[in-house]
């Protein structure tokens, strides 16, 4: 059966390059860049090569006397942890940290869940509101940042509504009391610009799946002057900020996916947002009734579309698209084995019919016209029936709910 696949927020396929670089580095033989023998001084120069060549991708200035360090992660949940946990709880025991942390309603569970945790711990959480619209409420940051506040957590792009934040408007103030400043990238990079000096950030974290690179590698990014603690032991790999053997042939596909993505980012952002734009235009034609949650936004990625079908389950949607050969979610991928609705679409707000509705899209630079229209056909004929079938036990709900006969 034809499958069209319309998950790439949840992961994307390795590029056929890419895949080819980390072969050639895998037949190069034993790669430990710990190694102090000819083959390990080998590895180690190809790991630093491709470190600062990821670094100047992403503006962050890493030479002896710039501003920034890239550290090695396993992807952006470790990425992420490794920035609330190594920021907050620097220098401290297993007591409860000082001073409070300011997370927007928004994020990934990777931040989300960090941060309830933190709560659990003891610390203080204040919870950055969202808008209507899908972005936070930046004007609500002023009266929640103060001189306690150990940390401030901000994504760059929802990974479900593909809403672009303002996280410029939160720069200044956390500035202003030296308060570091974190955001998730990860469904940012390889997608739209994202240039670490520019931003103003102390971290950002960003993960290679989500641009076409391997599985099992991410990043992140930090200001040097930072202090920060890590949550492994063991080894001076990394400057011991994130020990363990770091993967030469991981890191080299990662970094020229990123390559890829920054030198081809104009004409696959086009050919992304003409897909996803084509697709929300047919469902809208085919089903007037269906919201576009983070349609009022100012900015959303190119290929992101979540929509909701109000009075329609998203559990059974999911599974009647995927019986039909179209992918796509109902919500983050690192929640989708759970049953329980949105937290984003609750923090903007939504109804819950449009909460209960939710599907979550996104196309890829390799999605072409006839998967769109295919796609369409079959929401089409997937909704109707649905729509059929749940008239169908209302009626039957309300015959069996009436009065007894006499």
């Amino acid at each position: 059966m034809k499958t069209v696949y319309l998950d790439h927020n949840a992961t994307t396929p390795i590029d056929a390059e890419v895949a080819e670089v980390m072969y050639q580095v895998h037949r190069e033989g034993p790669v430990n860049p710990a190694s102090p023998h000819a083959p390990g001084r080998h590895a180690r120069k190809r790991l630093e090569d491709d470190r600062s060549r990821i670094a100047e991708l992403l503006g962050a200035d890493t030479s002896a006397s710039g501003s920034a360090r890239v550290l090695f992660t396993s992807g952006g949940t470790e990425s992420n942890n490794l920035a609330l946990f190594g920021l907050v709880m620097f220098g401290r025991t297993c007591s409860p940290p000082a001073g409070n942390l300011v997370v927007s309603s928004l994020e990934h569970p990777s931040v989300r869940e960090v941060a309830l945790h933190l709560q659990r711990l003891g610390m203080e959480v204040r919870w950055l509101p969202a808008l209507a619209s899908g972005e936070i409420n930046a004007a609500a940051a002023a009266g929640l940042i103060d001189e306690q506040t150990r940390l401030v957590s901000v994504m760059s792009a929802n990974n479900e509504t593909g809403v672009v934040q303002p996280i410029d408007r939160l720069v200044e103030p956390c500035q202003r009391l030296k308060v570091p400043l974190h955001t998730d990238a990860v469904q940012a990079v390889g997608k739209v610009p994202v240039d670490f000096q520019r931003l103003g950030v102390a971290s950002l974290s960003a993960s290679a799946h989500k641009f076409h690179g391997p599985r099992g590698i991410g990043l992140l990014v930090l200001q040097k002057q930072l202090d920060f603690w890590p949550l492994m032991h063991g080894g001076q790999q990394q400057l011991g900020y994130r020990p363990g053997t770091e993967s030469v042939a991981l890191v080299a596909g990662m970094c020229r996916a990123l390559e890829i993505a920054v030198e081809k980012m104009e004409q696959n952002t086009r050919k992304m947002a003409r897909a996803r734009d084509q697709l929300q235009s047919l469902l809208q034609t085919d089903h007037p009734e269906m919201v576009v949650n983070g349609s009022l936004a100012d900015s959303r990625l190119p290929h992101t579309l979540n929509v909701s079908f109000p009075g329609l389950n998203r559990q059974a949607l999911l599974m009647a698209l995927d019986q039909q050969g179209v992918a796509c979610s109902t919500g983050s991928a690192c929640a989708s084995g759970s049953s329980e609705p949105s937290p984003v679409l609750i923090a903007m707000g939504c109804p819950r019919p449009v909460v209960d509705g939710s599907l979550r899209i996104s196309v890829g630079r390799q999605t072409t016209d006839a998967e769109v229209q295919f796609a369409a056909q079959i929401f089409r004929d997937v909704v109707s029936r649905l729509r059929r079938s749940s008239g169908q036990m209302a009626g039957i709900a309300s015959r069996d709910s009436g009065p007894d006969p006499v």
